[in-house]
């Protein structure tokens, strides 16, 4: 393919509260096996994007050991590969990203010495599969400067978190909001641009001349009416993971098996690093429905329209109904979880009760294991 990818996985967004307090919101696992990173990740490899660089900042322990080997993703290569970027104190500069401008910025000359004459530039944070050789057919066809992906959102959902965009009848942006109070328009931004790398580095000059670090506010929108920036509309399923509610409506939405299916079963493939571990085991008297149990899970009880992540225990006469249990939970006997997101790593005492009434539930416990 003709361009290189850049995945922005530095971000921190505080709304997702204490699940972010361990790890970039990129590492967060998804399907019970993913992190969130796998699908942008893949959607380059599955469109034969040859080099891509990653940049990271926030909590970035769990993402750069994620990361550790390129080769699931198919970029152990020798032309291109994938290419880790964090902050780096130099003669020149020591500060921290601040913003997306500014974290291309700070790495302008892996742009430089690329060869290829366009850039894709997604976000980390997002689930969704897509081929990035129709986004680029399409960038072509309309002589466009930089092309924004979007997508047509419910009338039910709330936009003011999103960037909003209204096109015209060619679907060239005339108007872009990031994060308006009041939103105009259900169309928003993917969080996925294509440009001209000659294009890319000549703005990103110019921004950190004029001291302007945010790729959408000082790029897009400041440059909306001079450049030619176009929409380039989805309808196949997208979600972003910025709040509690929505990775936990995420998750959710892998119960449903149409969308099981177009992850798992329809081409091209989402892949991960693979952890070897044993399957899955459902001891006697085990009541298992409409629910995703991961490998090295050991399961008692009774687990309904839920998804348990790696190597978590369940314990005798336990209830878990519409709740997220993540890598690595002992959950005691007679213990009631619902509505609820358990971190991982955690240990529930035996005979506790968590349910979330009126939204969900975050529960984070740290006690010890095993007591003598």
């Amino acid at each position: 393919m003709r361009a290189i990818g850049i995945i922005l996985a530095g971000g921190n967004s505080n709304k997702m509260g204490e699940l972010s307090e361990k790890r970039a919101v990129c590492a967060m696992p998804i399907a019970g096996h993913y992190r969130s990173i796998d699908f942008a990740l893949s959607n380059m490899s599955n469109s034969h994007i040859q080099t891509v660089g990653v940049i990271t900042q926030y909590n970035a322990g769990s993402l750069n050991e994620h990361l550790s080997s390129s080769k699931w993703w198919d970029f152990g290569r020798k032309q291109g590969g994938m290419f880790i970027f964090t902050p780096t104190q130099t003669a020149n500069n020591s500060r921290w990203y601040r913003g997306t401008a500014d974290a291309i910025g700070q790495n302008l000359d892996f742009l430089r010495k690329c060869h290829e004459p366009y850039v894709i530039i997604t976000s980390g944070d997002c689930v969704y599969k897509m081929d990035y050789n129709k986004l680029l057919e399409y960038h072509i066809s309309k002589q466009a400067d930089i092309t924004v992906v979007c997508k047509d959102m419910p009338a039910d959902v709330n936009t003011d978190r999103y960037g909003t965009i209204r096109m015209n009848e060619e679907s060239r942006i005339d108007e872009f909001e990031e994060k308006p109070v009041v939103a105009k328009s259900n169309t928003v931004s993917c969080g996925i641009y294509v440009i001209r790398r000659r294009q890319l580095i000549e703005l990103i000059e110019k921004a950190e001349a004029e001291e302007r670090f945010d790729f959408v506010r000082d790029i897009l929108v400041r440059y909306k009416d001079m450049k030619r920036i176009y929409g380039y509309k989805i309808k196949e399923y997208w979600s972003n993971i910025a709040t509690v509610e929505d990775y936990y409506k995420t998750n959710m939405d892998f119960l449903k098996p149409e969308v099981r299916n177009y992850f798992f079963n329809e081409y091209p493939n989402i892949y991960t690093k693979v952890i070897d571990l044993p399957p899955a085991k459902y001891n006697v008297g085990v009541r298992v429905k409409n629910s995703l149990i991961s490998s090295g899970c050991i399961i008692n009880g009774t687990v309904e329209d839920s998804l348990i992540f790696k190597e978590s225990f369940i314990g005798n006469n336990c209830y878990i109904k519409n709740s997220i249990i993540l890598n690595d939970v002992y959950i005691g006997d007679n213990t009631h979880i619902e509505n609820c997101i358990v971190e991982s790593h955690g240990t529930i005492q035996a005979n506790s009760y968590c349910k979330g009434e009126d939204k969900v539930k975050v529960v984070v416990e740290n006690n010890e294991r095993y007591v003598i």
